[in-house]
């Protein structure tokens, strides 16, 4: 990957290895980075090769059986066990038992705060965890085991057990390809999956090729949630434990200000891009039944990850934006923020306790409590089709039939005659093709060997640490 050539690697007194990094990569980066290094490698690799290519017709746009893409995962008879239910019902704890009694093992979550948690349990529990995710790498000496971002997941490597959490994700219009690649990809004797029941017959329905054993267990919530009939209206309703989620981080701020203004409570702040450290602690402060910060104002990724003593789950809108269009939150995304964050007595990672025994959920205006209330009913929708993104060496083997080292065009080609099976869709590629458009302009159409890597490693970082400074900007006008 082009950005570690911005990495330095240090070894602590405590036989932990860390790597040290510029900048902050959100998960959104991780796969973009992912396959426009690939695809690097790939052009350069292309002139070496592009000679020597053969006249034997192979249709490298097939993509209709990717299971046979992983050599080694089919080598196994895998058993493969489906934990779902709700966010608050005990699933993630008992994959994460096995997992912590594995002589080997990986887990694979969707957030770095989640791989962190994770690590951080099980070398609490003297079971070595290495720490691997898009923005660092942390190596405990002896470790058998990982705790990854599902985009780090490694599908060379054998595993005793595996733990793929949050396995809806495949349905996932950006992401949604490297859940897809781990289910089908990673090599484990067992493979734990947990997530939402809506994905249960996709799932079924993409492993019946790959011969293993899928055993699906279904679980309960652990709390009883409460929609609340009347909503919240003014914010001098606010009270001791609430929670007001919102979808940026500039709102955030702004009703964390609001709230404080009022004179009657402080607010905590947790959000996606927070460091997990930083998270921990926001959310310690607002726990501690003697601190004054007693309201948290959260975004939606608060639910994975952390122990809250929240009594009442209050949405400051049920709009959200999300890269393309202002749209309605759907019913998954509703019940995720509802039942991850209240009430937590066994959640993700084993946690413990809450001082609430009742959550309660509400909206701040009135008109938005039948969108909530109707949701939080009704099942989430049954999942039709999981992401998919070509392997790299499909992508190689494609770029030297056609003759060029235009990475834009290799992928743009390579997408327009894709063949699909029904149960796939390609994951959406827009972020990607734009960089990769930008490499072209700086750089005319053919890219060298020598400075592909360079110019990605510049495009990716610049392209980063504007985001980043527009967020200081938002928080400080907040």
């Amino acid at each position: 990957m082009a950005s570690f050539l911005l990495r330095r690697r240090i070894s602590s007194s405590l036989g932990v290895s860390r790597t040290l990094h510029a900048g902050n990569m959100e998960p959104i980066w991780q796969h973009v980075e992912l396959r426009i290094a690939a695809l690097v490698t790939i052009s350069c690799a292309t002139r070496k090769y592009s000679s020597c290519a053969g006249t034997t017709k192979f249709d490298f746009t097939d993509l209709t059986r990717p299971h046979t893409w992983y050599p080694n995962a089919r080598r196994k008879h895998r058993k493969v066990f489906l934990h779902m239910g709700p966010t608050n019902s005990g699933k993630t704890y008992h994959a994460l038992k096995q997992l912590e009694s594995s002589s080997s093992g990986i887990y694979c979550g969707p957030l770095r705060l989640l791989a962190w948690e994770v690590a951080k349990r099980l070398n609490k529990a003297k079971v070595p965890c290495d720490l691997i995710t898009g923005q660092e790498r942390e190596e405990v000496d002896g470790a058998e085991h990982k705790a990854v971002t599902v985009e780090m997941a490694d599908v060379t490597s054998d595993y005793h057990c595996a733990v793929i959490d949050e396995i809806q994700m495949l349905g996932c219009r950006t992401r949604g390809f490297s859940f897809t690649r781990a289910l089908l990809g990673i090599s484990a004797d067992e493979l734990h999956l947990c997530g939402d029941a809506a994905a249960v017959p996709l799932i079924q329905e993409i492993l019946k090729v790959t011969g293993d054993e899928i055993e699906v267990h279904y679980y309960e919530r652990l709390s009883p949630l409460v929609p609340s009939k009347v909503p919240l209206v003014s914010f001098s309703h606010i009270q001791t434990g609430d929670c007001i989620v919102t979808f940026s981080r500039r709102e955030i701020y702004r009703l964390k200000k609001k709230i404080e203004n009022e004179e009657k409570h402080l607010c905590s702040v947790v959000y996606g891009s927070l460091p997990p450290e930083t998270r921990t602690r926001q959310a310690t402060m607002f726990n501690d039944a003697s601190s004054d910060f007693d309201v948290l104002v959260a975004s939606d990724a608060i639910g994975m990850g952390l122990n809250l003593n929240i009594s009442r789950i209050i949405f400051s809108t049920m709009k959200k934006f999300d890269g393309i269009e202002m749209r309605d939150l759907t019913i998954s995304e509703i019940k995720q923020i509802a039942d991850g964050l209240l009430n937590l007595p066994v959640g993700r990672a084993g946690r413990y306790g809450s001082k609430f025994p009742v959550g309660e959920v509400t909206c701040i205006d009135a008109e938005d409590l039948p969108l909530l209330h109707s949701s939080l009913k009704s099942p989430s929708p049954t999942l039709e089709r999981a992401g998919l993104f070509p392997t790299f060496e499909l992508m190689f083997m494609y770029s030297r039939v056609h003759q060029t080292n235009d990475l834009h065009q290799i992928l743009e080609h390579f997408l327009d005659n894709a063949k699909l099976s029904e149960n796939y869709f390609i994951a959406d590629c827009e972020e990607t093709l734009l960089l990769l458009l930008l490499m072209n302009c700086r750089s005319g159409c053919m890219i060298s060997t020598f400075s592909a890597s360079v110019q990605l490693t510049w495009v990716m970082r610049f392209h980063l640490r504007v985001s980043h400074n527009l967020h200081k900007i938002m928080q400080t006008k907040a």
